[in-house]
């Protein structure tokens, strides 16, 4: 067994003697006196009776009796006022003691109501406000005023307070702990007793202020992770996010993501630890100095314990051999189900080797954040998912506008051209003619090519952002249809990377439709940043339409139709109009919410 360290104690005391107390004396003294009495009086006579003298017998009698009498007399009245005045004592200690005592529980229960309030606090300046009142409701002072760094403060009052606090009121001044201080104001000067309730109390409060602080962190801490993450679309980054973000927290030296892929198999998607960062199944990863890693945690295959994690209903954490079978360095590792309504979205690992780090209290909020990014991950699926969709629509688009507009062109020019050679002899003047159409035919299907290839260019809008990309665009519009084109840009333009995407998708089909059918010389593009929106304007001097005639139906540009665009922008809170009247240009407006 263990032995416990020695603790010094008090010197040993001899035992104490039991003393009398003054009952036991009266209860002696009534056992006693009477026959002591009855032996002393008959002494007296017999000794009386021994005189033989009467006027001496007399003289005798007179004087014992005449002392002895008012002597026991005022022994025994005396007794009994040294026994009423031992219980006056007693009684008055009593009091003493009951009052001691009544006002310790005053303040105790003060404390405990100070401490359960401070609990419920819902904010730092409510802990403080909280603080202060309750100082003064249990040390009766007249006002106190709490200060923590940072600035912030909570003051109260009491109903003792006089009507114009003057000078001579007393001060008590004690220092909270981790920073800040407890100014108690008391009518009269504050005793040894009230000093120290004042400095318990700046310990409780420290205890508060400390516990709103967490909390406030910790809800900070929620509202960056939801903002960071709400319209990340890059699932690297978003664990990347998601991860550091909870590993922080904790001071977590490795973390990872394992996603359920769509046979339900846990791989990993994303790692890192000491040696690097590793992104997609455990390899294409760089480490710290640069060179490859194909070595990610577990081998891109979740471990056994991520396999346990998902079946759990909450977080588990490992110590030891298991867990560096996750984190090679790790001798504690905390796993986190990412699950909703919908099933198991994949798990959550972060390693570090020191164990006992993850305690109870971090551990419900990294499960909340942990939430929040099943909700994102789930979102940038979905966000693939209708990437990969647009990509096969547009797929689909350009095979169909080559097999309808470019293909045919083509066959057509070939039979233009056999019709050539078979009149080269017997009519070259319909052959020079045929030749020629047939050259003015591939020409322009040679620049429909190129306005394909155009639209259809990767745009790096998270590289340059939405207003320079815009601008690029538009000067190479220009300078590829031979159609002069602005650019105006007024305002501060805010918008999510998905509202981004959507506002200039629209701007290159509208750029495409003026290229192919406005027939225009000049078009003018505005983006004006307002306070609530952002609105984008194509503005072209071409032919024109009417539009009852067009709505409807399906455009060459794009795919989308006109219906289609409107519905596209609609559907993220924004609006969408066109202005066109044949021979009088085109006006197409896409209205869209700032973020």
């Amino acid at each position: 067994m263990t032995e416990l360290p020695a603790t010094r104690r008090p010197p040993a005391r001899p035992p104490a003697v039991p003393r009398a107390t003054l009952s036991d004396r009266v209860r002696l003294v009534r056992n006693l006196l009477p026959p002591l009495i009855v032996l002393v009086v008959g002494a007296v006579e017999l000794a009386i009776s021994l005189l033989g003298n009467g006027q001496r017998e007399l003289w005798a009698h007179l004087l014992f009796y005449g002392l002895v009498g008012p002597a026991a007399t005022f022994f025994s009245v005396e007794w009994i006022a040294e026994g009423t005045r031992a219980r006056e004592r007693a009684e008055l200690e009593l009091r003493d003691l009951y009052g001691q005592l009544s006002a310790s529980h005053g303040r105790l229960q003060g404390v405990q109501e100070l401490m359960r309030d401070l609990g419920g606090a819902p904010d730092l300046g409510a802990v403080l406000e909280v603080a202060a009142r309750g100082a003064v409701r249990v040390t009766g002072a007249t006002h106190a005023t709490l200060t923590v760094p940072g600035g912030l403060s909570g003051t109260a009052r009491g109903e003792t307070l006089l009507s114009a606090p003057s000078a001579a009121l007393h001060p008590l001044k004690v220092s909270v702990p981790g920073g800040g201080a407890l100014l108690l104001h008391f009518e009269t000067p504050p005793s040894a007793d009230t000093a120290e309730l004042a400095q318990a109390l700046a310990a409780e409060v420290a205890t508060g202020v400390e516990a709103a602080r967490q909390r406030t962190l910790d809800l900070m801490t929620l509202y960056s992770v939801d903002q960071s993450i709400r319209a990340e679309r890059n699932m690297r980054r978003l664990l990347s996010r998601v991860t550091g973000t909870m590993a922080g927290r904790v001071g977590a030296e490795a973390r990872a993501a394992y996603l359920s892929d769509e046979d339900g198999v846990l791989r990993l998607e994303y790692a890192q630890d000491r040696r690097g960062e590793v992104s997609g199944s455990g390899v294409g990863g760089m480490s710290g100095d640069g060179t490859s890693r194909n070595d990610a945690p577990g081998g891109g295959v979740a471990p056994a314990f991520a396999a346990r994690v998902a079946q759990s209903s909450g977080p588990l954490i490992v110590t030891g051999a298991e867990a560096c079978q996750v984190f090679p360095e790790a001798r504690s590792v905390l796993g986190l189900p990412m699950r909703d309504e919908e099933g198991l979205l994949g798990v959550l690992m972060l390693g570090d080797p020191r164990e006992g780090v993850f305690e109870a209290a971090r551990v419900s909020l990294l499960a909340l954040m942990a939430g929040q990014a099943t909700l994102a991950v789930r979102n940038a699926r979905a966000y693939l998912y209708s990437e990969e969709l647009a990509i096969s629509d547009e797929r689909a688009r350009i095979a169909r506008e080559i097999h309808d507009g470019v293909a045919q062109s083509l066959a057509f020019a070939a039979l233009k051209l056999d019709v050539v050679a078979r009149q080269l002899h017997s009519d070259p003047a319909r052959a020079e003619a045929d030749v020629r159409s047939a050259t003015a035919l591939l020409r322009e299907q040679i620049k429909e090519v190129r306005r394909s290839i155009f639209a259809l260019r990767p745009i790096d809008l998270e590289r340059y952002g939405l207003l320079e990309t815009v601008r690029r665009y538009v000067l190479d519009f220009g300078e590829q249809n031979n159609i002069r084109s602005s650019l105006e840009v007024t305002g501060e333009v805010q918008l999510s990377p998905g509202d981004e995407a959507v506002v200039f998708r629209i701007l290159q089909e509208s750029l495409n439709n003026v290229a192919k059918h406005a027939r225009a010389g000049e078009v003018r593009v505005t983006l004006d940043g307002g306070a609530r929106r952002v609105l984008l304007s194509v503005k072209d001097d071409g032919a024109g339409f009417d539009l009852e005639a067009v709505t409807g139906r399906v455009s060459s540009a794009g795919g989308l139709g006109l219906i289609q665009m409107g519905e596209r922008l609609e559907a993220r809170g924004g609006q969408y109009r066109i202005l066109s009247t044949p021979g009088r240009g085109t006006t197409i407006e896409a209205e869209m919410p700032q973020a």
